[in-house]
């Protein structure tokens, strides 16, 4: 399948039965409101899906089971979140076989690289594929900013197509559009910024809360591409705190709790997350439970 790096792309997250196996079914009903929804893509395995939890098996049957799902309709995308580069190769290799149409790669885990170790990581692990691949940008969280001038060097490379820019500096979507044209794919990865940066000229949204919302979230990307900015900011002003919660050591815990009161996840997480408790739990279900209150009625925008 040939990658369009635009829409929305749901990060979605992994679901768990009680006796910490994988739920399929959970996850399939997600995957199901997804595509109904007509998001753009799936993004296996990232922060959001626990990556740094699940074990390579676990991987494999959930990319499996998600091209099952999607039919060849829309492209998975597996997320490549590795502290070794050899891994990650082995990682990008599976993900293949087993029917991944691209791949998003962080950078090297659990240290901070320097700017030629994280290049050096990227080219290595491009350069074992022919998938097509969205470098994850997250310095925020992961210590580690991919730089204009490093994409100078990443995009020597031809499957090097696509950015999840997350830096939450609005302006530097304009530094890669301005460097770069159109080589470069632009997705936002920062929910409270998504319209903004779409606004901005970002090509589409690595979503959180579409996990829970799926058609606010695939309503905002519409209009705001059919010019129709009035009714897309609307349903973002009553979305955003929501959004807020997709940016917390939380999120995780956050966004299943969303899923729930939607009736398409399980709060369950694995260890050593644990479930929201005491006030915390109390705040953030009360966001959820405020903005179920006054959810929009959305316009017919899968007809944009």
């Amino acid at each position: 399948m040939k990658v369009e790096w635009t829409g929305v792309m749901p990060a979605v997250t992994t679901k768990f039965n009680e006796d910490d196996t994988l739920d399929l079914n959970m996850f399939a009903k997600n995957i199901r409101a997804q595509i109904d929804a007509g998001v753009h893509g799936i993004v296996l395995g990232g922060s959001l899906g626990e990556a740094s939890t699940l074990l390579a098996e676990e991987k494999n049957t959930l990319v499996r089971e998600t091209v099952q799902l999607c039919e060849g309709k829309i492209p998975v995308v597996m997320t490549i979140a590795e502290q070794a580069t050899k891994v990650a190769i082995e990682a990008a290799s599976d993900a293949h076989k087993n029917g991944a149409d691209a791949l998003m790669i962080l950078p090297p885990m659990r240290y901070k690289s320097t700017d030629l170790e994280t290049v050096h990581y990227f080219k290595e692990i491009a350069s074992s594929t022919e998938l097509p691949i969205m470098i994850y940008n997250n310095p925020v969280d992961y210590k580690i900013e991919v730089t204009v001038d490093m994409f100078e060097e990443l995009l020597e490379l031809d499957n090097i197509t696509a950015v999840k820019e997350s830096t939450r500096d609005l302006i530097n979507i304009g530094r890669l559009r301005n460097r770069f044209g159109e080589r470069l794919s632009i997705l936002t990865g920062v929910d409270p910024l998504a319209l903004e940066s779409l606004f901005m000229g970002a090509d589409g949204w690595v979503a959180g809360l579409v996990c829970a919302f799926p058609a606010e979230t695939v309503a905002i990307y519409e209009l705001a591409k059919a010019g129709r900015a009035k009714e897309a900011i609307e349903i973002y002003r009553w979305f955003l705190p929501l959004l807020e919660l997709d940016i917390s050591p939380q999120l995780v815990q956050n966004i299943k709790l969303a899923e729930v009161a939607t009736g398409i996840g399980t709060e369950t997480v694995r260890k050593p997350r644990l479930k929201l408790a005491g006030d915390e739990r109390k705040r953030v279900l009360k966001v959820i439970e405020d903005a179920l209150k006054s959810r929009p009625t959305l316009p017919d925008y899968q007809s944009l």
